[in-house]
């Protein structure tokens, strides 16, 4: 072995490989420098770097030529550098062994989460630099991961979302009836691992089946000097039965699983990550019949707490507006006495030896059902750690000791 070789020079974050940080945390970690025999070392910068670049190639055709043209763009969100070991003019002797330099960055506040495209990514990493008298400088480097969170719990993304199209099926320039579609899913914002319920409603007007399908589709758009690039891929999707001529279907909350994908991507200018939901039909003869809902993929799943008065309420005048399972917005009148109760079982309970005696305590007339049904569909309160009824001081238990 080389008098004064580098064994080893390698960079170790405080998180493992599966830990992601967010804008506004500490990186933490420490270059680990296994050295043979004594070395001298001039300097050892460490540096952390995130951008996010964007790049793809044109061609378009000017006359009789071909002229190609490269977009490119970058946008840089992280940029530190730390000395761990100074330049002073003079090269500094590390004994032969294991030697380990700790390093921290204070991450800003605002970042962009990681992403990986083909004409595009975000990409955040620690590089470490070793110079040394008379030699090339050695350098490591180690990619972390950054993502951002995106919260759905917020009122836009807690809406409803909805949309009607509709299609004339046509066959050799002949009209063979009408295709209409309807959808509608309870909210714009969901998590991976979340399932969409659909509810949808397929009128099949034409002489032929149609074939009613839904899928989450991944918009990438990339931006570079004016141009725009997209990429777009169904992360999932399922099929329904098809419908028949003349048939109408419902789509009564039909499941469709969100996958593990990243979140959405909106404040980045030279990239945008969206979601969408496609609910289409296939038309035989024709060109497909297509609905797109808007959908945001977030990191801070739906409190079970926060927005239950929200939710519950929009979920109520979902299926109101759908016709599923109505709900009455005033429940009926109980019936009157006598048309519950004849007049012969009033006769045979008026003679019976031992009639019910009114209770005091009961402030209500009538059955309890009518009294429950009032409340049946109302939305239950809000959590409070504070007891709106506290007990007055007559109410209060005595101490025993008084």
């Amino acid at each position: 072995m080389r008098l004064g070789s580098v064994r080893g020079f390698a960079l170790e974050l405080a998180r493992g490989p599966g830990g992601a940080y967010r804008g506004g945390e500490r990186l933490c970690g420490r270059v680990l420098l296994e050295v043979a025999a004594p070395l001298r070392v001039r300097a050892l910068v460490v540096a952390a770097r995130g951008r996010a670049a964007t790049h793809w190639l044109e061609r378009r055709s000017v006359g009789v030529n071909a002229v190609s043209r490269h977009c490119a763009a970058a946008e840089t969100y992280l940029r530190r550098r730390q000395l761990l070991l100074r330049d002073t003019g003079e090269p500094t002797t590390l004994p032969a062994g294991h030697h380990e330099f700790p390093f921290s960055f204070q991450l800003p506040l605002t970042l962009v989460t990681s992403f990986e495209g083909k004409h595009g990514s975000v990409r955040y990493c620690i590089k470490a630099t070793l110079h040394r008298p008379w030699v090339p400088a050695r350098r490591t480097r180690k990619v972390f991961t950054v993502i951002e969170p995106v919260d759905i719990n917020t009122p836009a993304l807690l809406a409803p979302q909805a949309g009607a199209r509709e299609k004339v099926a046509r066959s050799w320039y002949c009209n063979r009836g009408l295709v209409s579609l309807s959808a509608k899913i309870d909210r714009k914002g969901y998590t991976p691992g979340e399932v969409i319920p659909i509810f949808a409603e397929i009128d099949n007007g034409s002489t032929r089946p149609v074939l009613p399908r839904a899928a989450v589709v991944q918009t990438q758009t990339f931006m570079a000097r004016g141009a725009q690039k997209q990429k777009r891929a169904v992360v999932a999707s399922l099929a329904g039965e098809p419908v028949g001529p003349g048939r109408r279907v419902l789509w009564q909350g039909r499941a469709l699983r969100i996958p593990p994908v990243g979140p959405s991507i909106f404040h980045c200018r030279v990239l945008h990550v969206g979601y969408s939901l496609k609910v289409c039909v296939d038309i035989p003869g024709t060109s497909k019949l297509l609905l797109e809902l808007p959908l945001v993929i977030g990191t801070v799943p739906l409190h079970p707490f926060g927005s239950r008065s929200s939710s519950v309420g929009s979920h109520a005048s979902f299926l109101l507006d759908w016709g599923l399972r109505a709900l009455p917005e005033h429940p009926e009148a109980p019936p009157d006495y006598s048309e519950v109760v004849t007049e012969e079982e009033v006769a045979v309970a008026s003679q019976s030896p031992f009639p019910l005696l009114p209770d005091p305590r009961m402030s209500l007339e009538g059955p309890y059902f009518a009294y429950i049904q009032e409340f049946r569909y109302r939305p239950p309160p809000l959590y409070s750690e504070e007891d709106p009824n506290p007990p007055s001081e007559a109410m209060r238990p005595r101490c025993m000791t008084c």
